[in-house]
């Protein structure tokens, strides 16, 4: 792939993504992933992919934050004890490789050239303001204007310690006819209880819905009980308030029904009401 430098920002060859079976990334990839995953300077925004979250950035912000701290940091030592701990991060001193070290990412899959989907119809009244919907484009080109969205996500060692955990607790539950008879019980009661909870929340989501039914007919327009109870709250938010009213959205006016309404609604003002006309005279001319 040839890399060509312009005056106002780095371009590569555009290529086709690998596809989903495609090798694991090789070590270069995943050393500038995780260098620029875990700065701040690259500054990143949230958009929605397929349904989930993705973080994306600007092609610019890659091209100039590497290269400028690259070259920085190739002067000092620090730089250089990173190099002899991790010898997979490439030397960039230029911007072309600036450029071709980005070219890693997508090629790996990990850092994709995505667009803005533009929504038809009516905005959904849950979206959130300035969240993109997105998709990844086919033709893969590196540019100091496009937007690319991580796909990768480095390991933590939150991630390692929950993993410890998940086999630690299946091991437990495997073993659990050999726990002491005593804990055996415990836990009996603990599963009864939780099923009982399972059990009161499935009634009272019927007896809200049937309560609801009885007085949209008896009492319009009906009262819900828990009305927050499916809702995206917090755990206490959601049995507050007691009980409301169910909430009737009005159908919203479109900008050319508005236009077409304005005229029919616009009162009249009568005029004032001015003096009698006076007496006219007319001249009659004299024969």
């Amino acid at each position: 792939m040839s890399h060509h430098g312009h005056s106002h920002g780095g371009q590569a060859g555009g290529f086709q993504p690998q596809p989903a079976s495609a090798p694991p990334p090789p070590p270069e990839a995943i050393a500038i992933a995780n260098f620029l995953k875990g700065h701040s300077d690259l500054k990143a925004r949230t958009c929605i992919y397929q349904g989930g979250r993705k973080d994306i950035f600007k092609g610019m912000q890659f091209s100039s934050h590497i290269l400028k701290r690259a070259l920085r940091l190739l002067e000092s030592p620090a730089y250089a004890k990173a190099q002899a701990k991790n010898p997979a991060l490439p030397k960039i001193t230029s911007r072309d490789e600036a450029v071709h070290a980005f070219a890693h990412l997508p090629r790996s899959l990990l850092a994709l050239r995505i667009a803005k989907i533009e929504e038809e119809g009516p905005k959904s009244p849950k979206r959130v303001k300035g969240q993109w919907n997105i998709k990844v484009e086919p033709q893969q080109e590196i540019h100091d204007d496009l937007y690319y969205a991580w796909f990768y996500e480095p390991k933590t060692w939150t991630q390692t310690l929950s993993s410890v955990g998940l086999v630690i607790a299946l091991f437990t539950i495997v073993l659990f006819p050999l726990w002491p008879p005593m804990l055996r019980l415990g836990v009996w009661y603990l599963s009864m209880g939780m099923l009982g909870l399972i059990g009161l929340f499935m009634i009272m989501s019927v007896f809200r819905l049937i309560l609801f039914l009885v007085t949209m007919v008896a009492l319009s327009p009906g009262i819900w009980l828990y009305p927050n109870l499916f809702e995206d709250v917090g755990f206490f938010d959601s049995f507050r308030p007691l009980w409301a009213w169910h909430k009737v959205k009005k159908p919203k006016v479109g900008k050319k029904e508005k236009a077409a309404a304005a005229p029919m609604n616009e009162k009249r003002v009568p005029r004032p009401a001015g003096p009698p006309p006076g007496p006219r005279i007319e001249e009659v001319d004299e024969e």
